[in-house]
């Protein structure tokens, strides 16, 4: 981490082998960034690792994870309208909890610029849906730049903050989860820091900031002109590439890491055979229109490639027609072309399916790029060995009935749906699970509701539907499940751990919270102790109105690995006396840890490589068959 600090600040140009993540930071740094906010989630938090490697006295930004992604939006903002070059970067669905503000970026005047960050996740590698975030830069009218590999979000970031910067706007600079997590050789420019200038610029007799009905048009049209004046920039940006094949007849269009695939997939183009031209956009919007109506005219036809939704297709098909072009545009065939990662099989497979000349029906040479469109062998997702979710759930399914009703929410306790808790059937989105849970009580006086939500998300999105089930009186439990940390994503720091980026801070407290909101019922335990737990469900859902268990326990994941950097740690293990074990398989089949293995003759085993020995699993089983591995 030491060195790719110091590589992060390094003076002179170079090049490094990073991925696109660590590639942005470097960027940053080059382009004057001088506040950055962010809420974690995949496939963006290495950004946040590789900015914490870079030493405090030397990093030359402010850095926080702000409580949600709406607040980091609007911090970055604050700075932004206050002179600082600054950068807000999430998730893709984070953009929905951004949005309230977010739509309003574009009609402000952002005099120190403004650049979002944004990881879209085709394939849904982590996240709930394959949202494609191009759609709100229509929405909102908000430049939005795509890069096709580490190099290019290396390249586009630095010309994204120049035009926030000069056209004082913000930007979108849209990565996808293979373009931040690709790595390669990367070029870096040279880095002279300079004192900045940190004059306070906010001008409080401004109307550029107060969009109400006198306004909003103005500040609108403003919006559409810098599109335009965007355009016009375009072609001396060098952010659209054509890769000239020396054929009229056929022609792609691409933009994203989708250019990388159709790439790899021509190269099994049998001899001799005439490869299309290509034109990768990095500009996706607004596009140079004089680039692709000159490609467009150039074409007989032309293909269209884009992961999830057809956009530029439906952009091109709207250009064409109004020029009266003659070019036959190739969009998305079926409804299986709008879903799911642009692997090099798949780009294979679309060409294939608009141009069959263009390869050989079954080729050899494809079977290697094929792997990777290959169902890997089923592998469940599931909770690690000694997380106290598990030993919660465990506890929670024996004071339920079969039918009451079990609200998720998002974090690893999210897992919890599956085998054999099967508690959380619905989920929307963070912090959801109190006002769905409330929903459902609603004209139910025979079916109890219980709901969970994790302490990290407690603090992000669960407060409003708390308040609204105080304040409505909503029979409803909620388990708030305390594990300290946010360890979904790679255990960052949250209000509740009494640490932020910058070292110690203020705790806030849950339970403090709750009290704050008016919450009168209030219980609160160990998950470990599953019995005490298993019994407080069952009171507490008997009793009327809403009421909260704080079910708490370190997650092991994070515990573990702090230990084993202490000196005088030593590993711990449990084991199964098979002398005594009448192989009931409690353990295996309702408590479900990894750690068991069963053997053909039904005899439980304790994988050593798995195994904790945080001894959770000890009071499962009925005959106390577990016990420590001396």
């Amino acid at each position: 981490m030491k060195d790719m600090g110091r590589m992060l600040v390094r003076r002179e140009a170079f090049s490094e082998l990073a991925i696109g993540n660590t590639a942005i930071v470097r960027a940053m740094v080059e382009a004057g960034v001088r506040v950055v906010t962010s809420y974690p989630g995949s496939p963006t938090p290495e950004i946040a690792e590789a900015i914490k490697s870079i030493a405090p006295d030397e990093r030359p930004f402010y850095f926080e994870f702000s409580t949600n992604e709406k607040v980091a939006t609007e911090v970055a903002f604050g700075a932004a309208i206050n002179g600082r070059l600054s950068v807000a970067f999430f998730k893709s669905v984070g953009l929905n909890v951004a949005a309230d503000s977010f739509v309003q970026l574009p009609l402000m005047d952002i005099g120190g610029g403004m650049v979002i960050i944004l990881g879209d996740d085709p394939g849904a590698n982590s996240s709930q849906n394959e949202q494609d975030n191009r759609h709100y830069a229509k929405l909102s009218y908000c430049p939005l730049l795509e890069p096709a590999s580490a190099q290019e979000a290396y390249d586009m970031f630095k010309k994204a903050a120049s035009l926030a910067r000069e056209l004082r706007t913000a930007v979108i600079l849209r990565l996808t989860t293979h373009v931040c997590h690709a790595k390669e050789k990367l070029r870096f420019d040279a880095w002279e820091p300079a004192t900045p200038d940190d004059t306070p610029r906010f001008d409080p007799d401004s109307s550029s900031f107060i969009p109400i009905a006198a306004s909003v048009f103005p500040m609108k049209r403003r919006a559409l002109e810098r599109l335009a004046d965007i355009e016009k920039r375009l072609p001396s940006l060098g952010l659209d590439t054509l890769v000239d094949n020396g054929n009229g007849e056929r022609g792609i269009v691409v933009a994203g890491l989708p250019f990388a695939s159709v790439m790899d997939a021509l190269e099994l183009c049998p001899p001799g055979a005439r490869r299309p031209d290509i034109l990768k956009l990095g500009a996706v919007y607004p596009f140079d229109r004089a680039l692709v109506r000159s490609f467009l005219e150039s074409h007989a036809e032309v293909k269209v490639i884009e992961e999830l939704d057809p956009i530029l297709e439906g952009d091109f098909k709207a250009l064409a027609y109004d020029l009266g072009l003659h070019c036959r545009i190739i969009g998305k065939k079926d409804i299986d072309e709008t879903m799911g990662e642009c692997t090099p099989g798949k780009a294979r497979a679309i060409l294939a399916a608009a141009w069959p000349d263009l390869f050989p029906p079954e080729p050899e040479t494809a079977a290697g790029i094929g792997e990777t469109d290959k169902a890997p062998p089923p592998r469940p997702a599931q909770m690690c060995p000694g997380c106290g979710h598990r030993s919660a759930f465990y506890a929670i399914k024996k004071a339920l009935r079969p039918d009451d009703i079990t609200v998720a929410d998002i974090g690893c306790h999210t897992l919890g749906h599956l085998p054999p808790y099967r508690m959380g059937r619905v989920l929307l989105s963070m912090g959801h699970s109190t006002s769905t849970a409330s929903g459902l009580a609603l004209m139910n006086d025979s079916r109890r509701v219980v709901c969970f939500i994790g302490d990290s998300t407690f603090f992000h999105a669960g407060l409003p539907g708390i308040t609204n089930a105080v304040y409505n009186g909503h029979r409803v439990l909620l388990i708030v499940m305390e594990n300290g940390t946010t360890a979904m994503t790679g255990h960052q720091d949250h209000p509740g751990t009494g640490r932020n980026f910058s070292g110690v801070t203020e705790k806030l407290s849950v339970r403090a919270a709750l009290e704050g909101l008016g919450v009168k019922n209030i219980r609160e335990v160990d998950t470990y102790k599953q019995q005490e737990l298993t019994g407080m469900v069952g009171e507490a859902l008997d009793e009327p109105g809403f009421k909260v268990i704080i079910a708490r326990h370190p997650c092991m994941l994070k515990f573990t690995r702090e230990a084993r950097r202490k000196p005088g740690w030593s590993a711990r293990r449990v084991m199964i006396d098979l002398s005594i074990c009448t192989q009931n398989h409690e353990c295996i089949e309702r408590f479900a840890c990894p750690t068991f293995q069963r053997t053909e003759d039904g005899t439980i085993m304790v994988n050593a490589d798995l195994c904790i020995g945080d001894g959770s699993c000890r009071q499962t089983c009925p005959v106390q068959a577990i016990v420590p591995d001396a």
